[in-house]
This record gives C-alpha cells, sequence and structure tokens, in this order.
C-alpha cells in the first residue's frame, strides 16, 4: 500500500470519526432517546444515535470508497471488492451512554483481509481521541496531545488490569480474569473501549475481556499495536475476529497473564 493511499485513509477514519461526533453528541444526555432492546431475557440497547452515527459514516465511505467493505455493528456486511474493509462500533459501550457517563466511544478500524492495519477510537463528550496505524500513533484531547506510548510495566504485581464487567464471561472465563487480577497492584471494571485508549497512553497495563465481536476490538488493535502494546486471543492468536481478549503494554506482562489464564479456562 503506498504512502498516498495510506494517507488517504487516515484523512478518511478521522473524518468518520467527525461525523459520527456529530451525531452521537446531538443524542447524549439529551431527552428522548429512543433505546431499543436486542436481546430477549437479557439487556442489550441500542439506540437511534447508535443507528444514525452507523450511517453517517457508511454513507461516506459509500461516497469515497464504493469498493470497500464494511462491517458494522448496526447495518450489516457489505462485501469488499477493493480487498479492505472497514469495520465500525457506532457506540460501544451503550449502557454507559445512555447512563451519561463518558467512557463510551465510536470504534473504527480497518481490515486488509490479513490483519487490523488501522484504528481509532473517539471519545466525543471529551473531545479525545486515539489514533494508530501505518507507522503513526497519536492522541489529542482538551489538554494536550502527542505520540502513544505504553507503559513498560512488565510484572503482574505492578500492573493495573481493566475488564468492562466483574463477570467477564462465562464463569470459567470469571475465574480466568480473577485469577490474573489477584495477582495486580489495581483491578478496575465499566470503562468499555476507553480502557483500551487508556493503556495505549500507557495509563494502564492490562485489559482482559471475553466475549467481544470483531468491531469491538478491531479499532483498539490497531491503536495498541501502533503504541508499543500487544493484543491477542486467551490463546495467544489473532484476536481480530473477537471473543476472548488479552491486551498487555509489554510482551513480558502479556507473557505472564496469559500463563495465568490458560491454566484456568
Amino acid at each position: 500500500m503506498n504512502e498516498a493511499l495510506q494517507q488517504e485513509l487516515v484523512s478518511l477514519a478521522h473524518r468518520l470519526a467527525d461525523t459520527a461526533r456529530q451525531e452521537t453528541m446531538r443524542y447524549f444526555r439529551g431527552g428522548g432517546l429512543e433505546t431499543a432492546n436486542k436481546l430477549a431475557g437479557g439487556f442489550d440497547p441500542v439506540t437511534v444515535a447508535d443507528r444514525a452515527a452507523e450511517r453517517v459514516m457508511r454513507d461516506l465511505i459509500e461516497a469515497e470508497r464504493p469498493g470497500d467493505g464494511i462491517l458494522g455493528e448496526e447495518l450489516g456486511n457489505k462485501t469488499s471488492t477493493s480487498g479492505l474493509t472497514w469495520v465500525l462500533d457506532p457506540i460501544d459501550g451503550t449502557r454507559g451512554y445512555i447512563s451519561g457517563t463518558p467512557t463510551w466511544g465510536t470504534l473504527i478500524a480497518l481490515h486488509d483481509g490479513a490483519r487490523v492495519v488501522m484504528g481509532l477510537i473517539d471519545q466525543p463528550y471529551i473531545a479525545e481521541r486515539f489514533f494508530g496505524g501505518f507507522g503513526q500513533s497519536a492522541f489529542s484531547g482538551p489538554h494536550s496531545k502527542g505520540a502513544l506510548q505504553t507503559s513498560d510495566v512488565l510484572e503482574l504485581s505492578r500492573a493495573k488490569i481493566f475488564s468492562t464487567y466483574p463477570e467477564v464471561g462465562t464463569v470459567a472465563e470469571g475465574r480466568a480474569f480473577q485469577a490474573v487480577a489477584q495477582q495486580c497492584q489495581l483491578t478496575r471494571y465499566g470503562m468499555d473501549c476507553y480502557a483500551y485508549a487508556l493503556l495505549a497512553a500507557g495509563q494502564i497495563d492490562l485489559v482482559v475481556e471475553a466475549g467481544l465481536a470483531p468491531y469491538d476490538i478491531q479499532g483498539p488493535i490497531g491503536v495498541i499495536e501502533a503504541a508499543g502494546g500487544i493484543v491477542t486471543n486467551w490463546q495467544g492468536g489473532a484476536a481480530d475476529q473477537g471473543g476472548q481478549v488479552i491486551a498487555a503494554a509489554t510482551p513480558e506482562l502479556h507473557s505472564a497473564a496469559l500463563e495465568i489464564l490458560v491454566s484456568h479456562v
């Protein structure tokens, strides 16, 4: 992929995030937010904001790169004829969104059929954006901007570990997570995609989750790998299709946590 095409794709990723930001902020903390439940027997919310944000992103991709594929959480899959697929999660953390917390985000990734080549995490309310791909890593926010770099933590005893839900996934997956967390310095929950952004920024050191979809993790993969971190499944393989995921600041920390996870599932 030549440099001109790379820059075109980077520019488009940021413009996709800009358009989605307008839609999500239109409804955030506002009255009358329309919410539906996608999960019979449980609660998996989707809002008018999810669908509106994905729609404007898809429309922009169709207008500028009609041969590219699109995989979106809310509006389905379009097969690629170019070899490139945009992977979109308009609001990762809809439960947080409808509760008014500023820890949800928009996830955008570009997949070349083999791996994630670019990722973006955008938090509209606090105007923070985290980007990684094509040899670039960067963040911008209300206080500063600069390059991303994961921490240099090597030992679990110094690590800050995050997961979205205390139960993590199945009972066995929850036990595996707790076995790792018990060795760590600090455990926190409930950040959704924002935890991955914090890892890329060097604020925390581990994220361990289960039950993820491709659109939940591909954006974070692009950002974290560009920042020097590592993201795999719990077997040490590729995590781009979701499932059980571990993201770590350093290979040493990844190896130590992975050894525990493997021994408990």
